[in-house]
């Protein structure tokens, strides 16, 4: 205390002589009075440095909605797959119960055909390039 008053009254100079006399502020009562005076800002700065954490952390607000969207899109393709199971079943149902459908799946991807039958296959004419539409007048 008694140093707050000499640097406001115009910090005389003293000897060594009068320093040895003056007592001396412990370094615990430098700190205790440090923090005292100082409490309200760490108590701001931590609560800023919690607040960042909860939005930009780990686990923080922005990491939850990054996994909220991800679970999201899982979800999707889940419901994707289970449609085209679902499609896929009802083929093989299909398959299974009707003659037909196996029968142009023989002709169709195996070129089967029936005792007696002639199969003549047809080439699909090629498409026209860009380049060859162009050049016709």
């Amino acid at each position: 205390m008694d140093r707050k008053l000499a640097r406001k009254k115009g910090a005389r100079r003293r000897s060594p002589e009068q320093d040895a006399k003056t007592p001396r502020i412990r370094f615990g009562e430098q700190m205790r009075e440090f923090l005292h005076r100082n409490m309200n800002w760490f108590l701001v700065a931590g609560f800023a440095l919690l607040l960042l954490q909860d939005i930009f952390g780990t686990h923080g607000v922005l990491a939850m909605r990054r996994t909220q969207l991800q679970a999201k899109e899982v979800q999707q393709e889940i419901e994707r797959l289970n449609e085209e199971n679902r499609k896929l079943q009802n083929r093989v149902q299909h398959l299974k119960s009707d003659p037909a459908t196996l029968e142009g799946i023989a002709r169709d991807e195996m070129h089967l055909k029936r005792p007696g039958e002639y199969v003549f296959p047809i080439q699909p004419k090629p498409s026209p390039q860009p380049s060859e539409t162009l050049k016709k007048p």
